[in-house]
């Protein structure tokens, strides 16, 4: 799976670091969007080089398509 900004395609490392309003400071793809240290989850995600504001699940790509995940998760696939 690749994580890249869909406006600019810019790819976060691991070593990236994005700010909760709790103060906290962690990658917000280790945890899906979702603050460690107070549970805020993040539904839009700002990217670090353009500045840009876009949905947290807009950043994963080449995921399989959801029916082929519902699928496996239900053992009929």
């Amino acid at each position: 799976m690749k994580i890249a900004c869909p406006k600019c395609s810019w790819e976060p490392t691991p070593s990236a670091r994005w700010s909760c309003t709790c103060g906290h400071d962690w990658n917000t793809f280790d945890t899906g969007g979702q603050c460690p240290a107070c549970r805020h989850l993040w539904r839009d995600t700002q990217c670090l080089a353009c500045k840009a504001w876009s949905r947290h699940a807009d950043w994963y790509h080449d995921l399989p398509p959801v029916d082929d995940l519902v699928e496996v998760l239900e053992g009929t696939g």
